[in-house]
């Protein structure tokens, strides 16, 4: 979808330690600030066991998952929004993102460089967001001046405008990041185009150290508590451990989880909330030659899913046959979740579910 997350924080708090593990792509990671410079980017699959359950039941060539992209972008300091640390390049590279993955550095031991000396979570995390705010003010308020003038002539859409960049100058001049206020469908709208990256969905990610995987410390519970606070998520993980999985072959891992009392790598966890933050839903296409997960919008249409297949199905949708992946557990094929009256037949209105297996009619 090209759709993506991407991965912030301070230097050497372990972001391209996660990075690496989520997407096994090799970036570089160092004991040093700035030694990422340039972002890296990796796809990765979203973990979904339903593939497998609906390929017990219907036989095929190939299984293909929902992907998302992850996107390392290099530590930010205090005064990147002044440029500190090629701080602007940086900021550019995060506007470019639909998410953001906070890491926090929770974790005490080993010989890692901290960029401001120690370990302070709450002080880490305010460093970032006021550089976040600060560079979303810079941009809102060279938006109100641009409008100002058609504003002042009573253009309507510039008086609308003008307003809503007010209100967002108002809450950051005040600290307040912008995805923490309430926004209508218009406001959003005409903010949109000003790429603004506090008001994007985040994630803080807490990177704990290996004996403190439920983030229970005193560090991981401030970055939890600061999540609650402004409406967000936290997920601890420990970057160092997952590493090592991912690093080791497949057929070992299992026992390396149960040695931990994991039933499943962190990560998995990590792809699967941020794929929910992006505010995405799968759908599933299944026949012969391919069993498929689909991404979409919540609220999508059965138009716009068909859409993602390829272009012209959306316009050409005539349509769609659908049931459940718990529909084929219960009746174990097509043909008897028809018998059984399951298979819906929906037209162009119909808001796609989790959980959907369609076929589209489409016409030439």
């Amino acid at each position: 979808m090209g759709l993506a997350c991407g991965i912030v924080g301070l230097p050497n708090v372990g972001k391209s330690t996660i990075f690496n593990a989520i997407t096994a792509a090799g970036a570089e990671s160092a004991n040093y600030p700035f030694c990422t410079i340039e972002p890296n980017v990796g796809v990765v699959d979203v973990p979904d066991e339903r593939l497998e359950t609906i390929h017990k039941h219907i036989k095929t060539d190939r299984i293909v998952p929902a992907s998302v992209k992850i996107v390392d972008i290099a530590g930010l300091v205090a005064g990147a929004s002044q440029g500190e640390g090629l701080g602007n390049k940086f900021l550019g590279n995060i506007k470019e993102c639909d998410a953001i993955l906070h890491v926090v550095r929770c974790f005490k031991k080993g010989d890692i460089i901290h960029v401001s000396g120690s370990v302070d979570p709450k002080r880490d995390i305010e460093i970032i967001e006021l550089e976040l705010q600060l560079a979303d003010l810079d941009t809102v308020s060279k938006a109100v001046e641009r409008v100002a003038k058609k504003a002042k002539a009573q253009d309507k859409e510039a008086v609308l405008q003008k307003a809503i960049y007010e209100k967002a100058k108002d809450a950051l001049e005040r600290g307040i990041s912008l995805r923490t206020l309430t926004w209508t469908p218009p406001e959003l709208e005409a903010l949109a185009p000003l790429f603004l990256i506090t008001i994007k969905p985040v994630l803080y990610v807490a990177n704990v150290s290996d004996d403190d995987m439920d983030g229970s410390s005193a560090e991981a519970q401030v970055v939890r508590a600061h999540a609650e606070a402004t409406g967000a998520q936290m997920l601890p993980i420990c970057g160092d451990i997952e590493g090592e999985l991912m690093r080791m072959p497949p057929e070992d891992r299992g026992a390396f989880l149960a040695e931990l009392g994991m039933q499943e790598p962190g990560l998995a966890r990590l792809i699967r909330t941020a794929y929910k933050l992006l505010g995405l839903q799968t759908f599933f296409t299944a026949g012969q030659i391919e069993i498929r997960a689909w991404t979409i919008k919540k609220g999508d249409t059965g138009p716009v899913a068909a859409g993602k297949i390829h272009t012209d199905f959306e316009k050409g949708y005539i349509r769609a046959e659908v049931y459940s992946v718990s529909d084929l557990v219960a009746h174990g094929g097509e043909a008897a979740i028809k018998a059984a009256g399951k298979l819906r037949v929906e037209g162009r209105d119909y808001v796609m579910r989790e959980d959907d297996i369609a076929h589209f009619l489409i016409s030439k």
